[in-house]
C-alpha cells in the first residue's frame, strides 16, 4: 500500500474518534475501512460520523457502525475525465480505486479537475496523398478536410490537448505549405508544434527517422493523420509506461462473417457445418506508442511502414504489446468514411 493510502485506511475495529482523528489530520476528507489483506470494507466521511452522532451514538462506537459499506468505486484504468463525471454525477469528493476487491488508489474531486501535463511528444502523419478522397483533395491535404467547421487533423490536435499534451511534430509531404499556414507553431493554443517534411512518402513508419534529436527522451505517441477518434491517450500512455513495453499498438477488434455455409471434414467425410460464421480479429488501429529506441533505429529518409518497424523489434525479442480500444474510432479512408465522419462529428459529442 502507498504511504498515502496508508494515511487514509483505518481498520473495521477502530472507534469514531479514531476516524475522525484521521479525517481532521489529512486534507482529503474522507477514510477508508480495509481490513488486514487491504479488501475495502466501507467509506466514513465526517457527515457520517456527524449522522452517528446525532442517532446517539457515542465517539467510542466503532466505525462499522457508521461507515458506507456501499461506496461508489471504481478501476484504476478509469480516465479522469469519467473519474470527475462520477464524482459530479453523484456529488461526492472521491473515489477509491479498486481492482480485484483490493484497495489499490484514492481520486479525489480536486485532483480530477487538476489537468496534468504531458513532455511526450507526439507525432502526427499527415504527408498522405488522400487518393481515394478525390476530388476533395485535389486542392486540399486529406488531414486539412472539414469535418464539421474544423480540419481533421485540429480536431485530433484538440483531443491531445485535451488530454495534456503540448510537445507535437506533424510530418508533411502533400500541399505542407496549407498545414503550416494553418497551425503556424501552435502558440494559438499553447503547444509547440515542429514540422518534418519528407520530401518522398516514407511509408508510415519513415517520419519518424526525421524527428530532431532533441524531442524529449520520453516514449512518443505516434498517429496517423486520417483518424478520428475518441481514443484516451491518458490511459494508453500509462498502460505503455506501466508495462515497460518497448513499443504499444492501439488495435480494434473486426468482425467479418463469412457469407456461406463452412465445411469441415476428413478425407471425404464430413464432420461438421458452420452456417454463416462470424470470425474475429484484432485490426491496427493506426495508433502508436514508441520508444526512443525504436525511433533511433530508423535513420533518416528511410522507407519503412509502422508495422514492419514493430515486426522487427518482435523479431529482436522487444516487448511489443497491443492495447484494444473501445472508444470511438474511424479512419477516414474512402468517401463513404467522410461522409460517415460528418453524421458522426456532432452525435459523439467531440469538443471543440
Amino acid at each position: 500500500m502507498s504511504p498515502i493510502l496508508s494515511k487514509i485506511t483505518i481498520s473495521p475495529d477502530k472507534t469514531l474518534r479514531d476516524a475522525l482523528e484521521l479525517i481532521n489530520s489529512q486534507a482529503l476528507q474522507v477514510a477508508l475501512v480495509t481490513d488486514h489483506n487491504q479488501h475495502l470494507l466501507g467509506v466514513i466521511t465526517d457527515g457520517d460520523i456527524r449522522r452517528g452522532l446525532l442517532n446517539n451514538l457515542s465517539l467510542d462506537a466503532i466505525v462499522t457502525q457508521v461507515m458506507n459499506t456501499n461506496p461508489r468505486t471504481a478501476a484504476p484504468s478509469t480516465s479522469k475525465k469519467k473519474l470527475l463525471q462520477l464524482m459530479q454525477q453523484h456529488s461526492i469528493l472521491s473515489i477509491p480505486l479498486v481492482k480485484d476487491n483490493i484497495l489499490v488508489g484514492l481520486e479525489t474531486l480536486k485532483s480530477a479537475q487538476q489537468q496534468t501535463h504531458y513532455a511526450n511528444p507526439v507525432l502526427i502523419m499527415a504527408g498522405g496523398f488522400g487518393t481515394r478522397l478525390k476530388p476533395l483533395t485535389d486542392r486540399c491535404p486529406k488531414p486539412m478536410l472539414k469535418v464539421g467547421d474544423k480540419p481533421l487533423l485540429e480536431i485530433a490536435l484538440f483531443n491531445f490537448i485535451q488530454a495534456g499534451f503540448t510537445n507535437f511534430y506533424i510530418s508533411t509531404h502533400y500541399m505542407p505549405e496549407q498545414i503550416q499556414q494553418h497551425f503556424g507553431d501552435g502558440s494559438q493554443w499553447n503547444i509547440n508544434i515542429t514540422y518534418v517534411h519528407e520530401d518522398t512518402p516514407l511509408g508510415t513508419g519513415g517520419a519518424v527517422g526525421l524527428l530532431p534529436e532533441s524531442i524529449p527522451q520520453l516514449p512518443t505517441i505516434v498517429m496517423n493523420g486520417d483518424i478520428l477518434t475518441k481514443v484516451d491517450f491518458q490511459l494508453l500512455l500509462k498502460f505503455h509506461d506501466d508495462n515497460n513495453a518497448d513499443a504499444t499498438m492501439c488495435v480494434r477488434e473486426y468482425d467479418y462473417q463469412i457469407p456461406y455455409g463452412v465445411i469441415s471434414g476428413t478425407g471425404s467425410r464430413i464432420t461438421g457445418m458452420i452456417e454463416k460464421p462470424i470470425q474475429r480479429f484484432f485490426v491496427n488501429a493506426g495508433i502508436y506508442v514508441i520508444s526512443q529506441e525504436i525511433i533511433k533505429s530508423v535513420a533518416a529518409n528511410t522507407y519503412i511502414d509502422m508495422p514492419t518497424l514493430l515486426e522487427q523489434k518482435i523479431a529482436d525479442d522487444g516487448h511489443v504489446l497491443m492495447f484494444p480500444i473501445h472508444e470511438y474510432w474511424l479512419d477516414i479512408g474512402q468517401m463513404d468514411d467522410f461522409k460517415q465522419a460528418q453524421a458522426d462529428i456532432c452525435a459523439i459529442g467531440f469538443e471543440q
